[in-house]
């Protein structure tokens, strides 16, 4: 059977043998009137007011959205969500629009345009999140390892908090979306490196799906509760990038309604363990780099048997990025095996060590191959096997390990968490 795999902007089709299990997103309608559906929702939102009457004269108002790695449709949702700001009294010198870059990289004047369009970067105040930029920050007290609890001063100060975002399962915190825009999103590095650090990654709890008694998920809601109260706009989206759901309102109960929403359509079960896994990071923007790609990889593992052999088709079309933190850890060990050891030793700390330590996890368990617009030895530095041909590569795991061989493919990675039904 020829299968499409999300790739960059694209597809990549490829040859998978015809016994393959696909597993994709069940389908989701896009709304029939997204406008409509927000104004209804920013009217009646769930367990606060309507936003209006969050609107007092004057007020600072700061929207957080999530920066070039997601695939929030910002152009769409903002105009809307700042139209309705302007006809309750708003003027434009009251709002701040703050990307939510947590440890990545700014965006550039030109991402933000094609992120926001030009008619918000021309008239509005747009800024980016620098997360060692420490004299911008507030204190909200200290995480569990003791960590300053720092959070951009723009939205820490702000009379109206609105955390753009949409939902989706997530490798670690159970689900993307709610307090993520306030933490890790516009957080301070020591506070990241807390919240993300090895214990945490480590917990069983810390997976897709879960985020009551998820240690990284409750720190996340804690911290961004002691900021102050935050109105919370979240999406959930199809294949198509269309909306099929908002969730406005109170952040835990926004984001529950809408994290049980999407667990219906995104998490599939399966009866069984699988030899080989073909999977995407769900094409771009999440496919930019191999730190976003590990979502992927994760998503596979869930169902891979040990020992198998999971195939990550990802553009990668920044690198890991060349140059990053987790680029600089990548290289600093010669196998898997070392760098989770080397992770594991008392007191290590590196920023972004998240994405190595999860990777590293996995490839305890699997042979991980990356099909990606990376050279072959940049795929090798970063611990992990090329992948030239996908369909070559099933082949012959399947001539290894007989007919009997299972194989399954996520065309869309991340935005479909299977597991194995009890």
């Amino acid at each position: 059977m020829k299968v499409p795999l999300a790739y960059g902007q694209g597809h990549l089709v490829v040859e998978l043998p015809d016994q393959t299990m696909v597993l994709r997103p069940r389908p989701q309608p896009g709304l029939p009137d997204e406008h409509a559906a927000l104004l209804t929702a920013l009217e009646t939102p769930m367990g606060c007011e309507a936003l209006h009457q969050w609107l007092k004269p004057g007020a600072k108002i700061c929207i957080i959205f999530p920066d070039i790695t997601r695939a929030m449709p910002n152009t769409r949702v903002l105009p809307w969500v700042l139209d309705y700001l302007h006809r309750h009294g708003v003027r434009d010198g009251q709002i701040v629009l703050l990307n939510s870059t947590g440890t990545h990289r700014p965006n550039t004047p030109e991402e933000l345009e094609v992120m926001l369009g030009p008619a918000i970067t021309s008239r509005y105040r747009v800024l980016n999140h620098y997360c060692e930029h420490y004299d911008e920050m507030v204190q909200c007290g200290t995480t569990r390892t003791g960590a300053p609890a720092l959070i951009n001063r723009h939205a820490a100060e702000a009379d109206v908090r609105i955390l753009t975002g949409f939902i989706e399962p997530h490798f670690f915190a159970g689900f993307s979306g709610g307090p993520k825009a306030l933490m890790p999103g516009v957080a301070g590095l020591k506070t990241i490196i807390s919240n993300h650090g090895a214990a945490n990654i480590g917990s069983p709890q810390a997976t897709f799906g879960i985020n009551e008694g998820n240690p990284i998920w409750d720190e996340m809601l804690d911290i961004a509760q002691r900021v102050g109260r935050s109105f919370l706009l979240n999406v959930s989206l199809n294949e198509e990038k269309r909306i099929t759901g908002w969730f406005a309102g109170d952040l835990v109960q926004a984001h529950r309604r809408g994290r049980e929403f999407v667990r219906e359509s995104a998490m599939s079960p399966v009866d069984g363990a699988f030899d080989v896994v073909v999977t995407t990071n769900s094409g771009y923007p999440l496919d930019m780099n191999l730190y976003q790609g590990v979502k992927g990889m994760s998503a596979a593992a869930v169902i891979i048997k040990p020992g198998g052999t999971i195939i990550l088709a990802a553009e990668c079309r920044e690198g890991v990025p060349a140059g990053s933190p987790c680029d600089h850890l990548l290289r600093s060990v010669q196998t898997p095996a070392e760098l989770l050891a080397r992770i594991a030793s008392p007191g290590f700390e590196w920023p972004e060590q998240w994405q190595p330590h999860i990777q590293t996890l996995i490839q305890a368990r699997a042979r991980v191959l990356l099909h990606s617009a990376m050279a072959d030895e940049l795929v090798r530095a970063a611990l992990l096997e090329p992948c030239p041909d996908i369909a070559a590569a099933v082949r012959a795991e399947i001539a290894r390990i007989g007919p009997q061989a299972r194989v399954a493919v996520l065309p869309w990675g991340p935005l479909t968490i299977p597991y194995i039904a009890a």
